[in-house]
């Protein structure tokens, strides 16, 4: 295939308007300026034509049919480990919080054929099952990873979804890390084309449960080889299961939001590679023609956002591990009372008061809330007073009720 990277669509263009026949002559000269040359490039997109697929559908489940045979740069690599090992903390320190608790009951209740681990328990089921029930253990708090730019969390259903697949089909540890890699540059994708923030707090819907379903059904698609073909009818699985609603933000107990967040998403994934796999087949392409995900969803957004800079830039890379066991609006504002406890080493009763600024939509998810790690009052009079946040004080409810830390907390102000 010749490559020509100024080759593509006029300036102006947008592919919605373009005629499919233009689409499909351009489509491969599209992904040859995007990616390296991949086996039997040219009969794919003769097929792709064929089956009326658009360029986008092409490009991505051709990139990720590859993507158990892809190498990954190091640094690349380095980051997926530390965000796997962050996952499973998670999920172990998940196990004995309430939503953990109640999981793991579940799973000791329900069964399943003994195939996947359970993280943290001597539990062995199903690997749908297991997605769901880690996933859940990986999401009991606010201790794992979060990606701003897709409004998500993506390891705690990316990892559960690709460990679970992965004993499935007996993957080793190169292809396990390429899955859950491929998991992070998939999902959070569909939800910042999606629009993130403003398309959550627009449309009423759950990023946080959009994009981790994606995610989650691109590792165990990676888990089991799927071929291209068999790649478009995951996502068409994960588009017919994509869920949830903005509403996680008012349960009071945890429960609901972990599996809005990871176990519903984990599930759904892991189901989607599984039946699959095991024969079923779907439309060519949900994300183009009539009813498709896109005109469902937002039908002002613009696919291409599924592949940009794919294969270039890669999402796990732009995931931050948190460094407080707290909510991801609370993570700045400790960092800038430990900066400033460090410069002018002052006690809490020095504090006459603490204004925190944040966004209307950020502050309303950790504004005076009766979870201890989700409440943006709590956690900063825990830290004027303690100094630091540890996992024990951040999940220690009692202490809400501690006159000492009531104190405190009525000094601080959420703007």
């Amino acid at each position: 295939m010749r490559r020509d990277s100024d080759t593509g669509a006029p300036a102006g263009d947008k592919g919605a308007f373009l005629s499919r026949r233009i689409l499909f002559q351009r489509a491969g000269l599209l992904i040859a300026a995007a990616f390296p040359p991949l086996p039997g490039v040219a009969e794919l997109f003769a097929s792709a034509a064929a089956e009326d697929i658009s360029p986008v559908m092409a490009t991505l489940s051709a990139y990720m049919s590859a993507a158990h045979d892809r190498a990954l740069p190091g640094e690349v690599v380095e980051k997926a480990k530390q965000h796997i090992l962050d996952t499973l903390a998670a999920m172990i320190s998940g196990s004995d919080l309430a939503p953990g608790r109640a999981v793991l009951k579940f799973a000791r209740e329900y069964g399943g054929k003994e195939v996947a681990t359970v993280v943290a328990s001597n539990i062995l089921c199903g690997p749908i099952e297991a997605a769901l029930i880690n996933g859940m253990l990986a999401h009991s708090d606010e201790t794992d990873d979060s990606h701003a730019p897709s409004q998500s969390h993506p390891g705690c259903a990316v990892v559960p979804a690709a460990l679970a697949a992965g004993e499935r089909f007996g993957i080793g540890g190169t292809q396990f890390l390429r899955a859950v890699t491929l998991g992070y540059d998939v999902g959070p994708r569909v939800t910042m084309t999606l629009g993130a923030e403003p398309y959550e707090n627009s449309s009423h819907r759950s990023t946080h449960s959009i994009a981790t379903t994606f995610g989650a059904a691109a590792a165990a698609g990676c888990a089991a080889s799927l071929n291209t073909q068999q790649m478009r009818w995951v996502l068409n699985y994960a588009a017919e299961q994509s869920s949830g609603l903005a509403s996680w933000n008012l349960d009071p107990d945890h429960i609901e939001k972990a599996f809005d967040f990871a176990g519903g998403s984990a599930r759904n994934g892991v189901t989607a590679a599984m039946v699959v796999h095991s024969g079923w087949t779907g439309l060519g392409d949900v994300f183009s023609g009539p009813n498709n995900f896109f005109l469902a969803f937002a039908p002002q957004a613009d696919p291409m956002g599924l592949v940009d800079k794919l294969g270039e830039r890669y999402e796990v890379a732009r995931t931050d591990i948190k460094k407080w066991s707290a909510g991801m609006p609370i993570q700045a504002p400790l960092d800038g009372v430990e900066i400033l406890q460090k410069q002018h080493h002052f006690e809490a009763d020095q504090v006459k008061q603490v204004n925190v600024r944040l966004a209307p939509h950020e502050g309303d998810i950790v504004d005076n809330r009766e979870i201890p790690d989700i409440c943006l009052q709590h956690i900063i009079a825990i830290m004027l007073i303690d100094k630091t946040i540890s996992f024990r004080s951040a999940h220690d409810k009692a202490r809400m009720q501690d006159p000492e830390v009531l104190r405190q907390r009525a000094k601080v102000h959420f703007v």
